[in-house]
């Protein structure tokens, strides 16, 4: 089995991911989406969060084999870098939202040397905005970012474009794509509602897949 395939099981398996077309959620933006990714519960699933591991150190090792530290995404890739860390044998610290504005008021949390070769753990990519402030933070400290990982992505447009824009290159253990395709295989969804789902995907704005 493909490791796309492994995951999106996983995922839905343990309802990290909901796929509600018929009755949408509302994000934080206002965007009413057919989907909902909640990737922290990969952690309380030892099954799944294995397989989320040894994928993360896997796409590492594959893609970024000269990878010295792992930097986490505050707050959901912190875990995920930490097992994936212990996993490599590797350091790994994270970056916060903001610094700290208490102590040393650091930003970056864990030890961190001027060009150091860096890859940023990241849970969700959807329009990328937090994985680059992160990589942002670590460039300004001097560190070589070599690329993210995540566990999954939409594959948005404003994701991707950002993510060029920034020169900066993601490999996601999952996709929407693989996901719709699992979930309708498997009834989890109609084979209709797929069309609608990956329709949102391409113009989250655009609220016609609803009808």
């Amino acid at each position: 089995m493909d490791r796309k395939r492994e995951i999106a099981e996983g995922l839905l398996s343990i309802q990290a991911v909901f796929l509600r077309p018929e009755e949408p959620f509302t994000w934080a933006s206002g965007i009413k989406s057919p989907i909902y990714c909640d990737n922290r519960l990969t952690l309380t699933a030892p099954e799944v969060r294995t397989k989320v591991e040894e994928g993360l150190k896997a796409a590492i090792e594959e893609n970024y084999p000269d990878a010295e530290v792992l930097m986490g995404t505050s707050t959901a890739g912190i875990a995920h870098a930490a097992i994936t860390g212990h996993l490599m044998g590797l350091p790994m610290g994270y970056v916060r939202g903001s610094a700290k504005d208490h102590g040393r008021t650091n930003q970056i949390e864990g030890k961190l040397e001027k060009g150091q070769k860096v890859v940023v753990v990241e849970d969700l990519i959807s329009t990328a905005g937090s994985a680059i402030d992160t990589v942002n933070v670590l460039r300004e400290a001097g560190a070589e970012v070599l690329g993210i990982v995540s566990i999954f992505t939409y594959g948005m447009k404003k994701g991707l474009d950002r993510m060029a824009e920034a020169h900066v290159k993601n490999v996601s253990l999952c996709d929407l794509d693989a996901l719709v395709q699992v979930a309708a295989e498997t009834e989890y969804i109609k084979k209709e509602d797929a069309a609608k789902i990956l329709k949102f995907r391409d113009n989250p704005s655009d609220e016609s897949w609803m009808h």
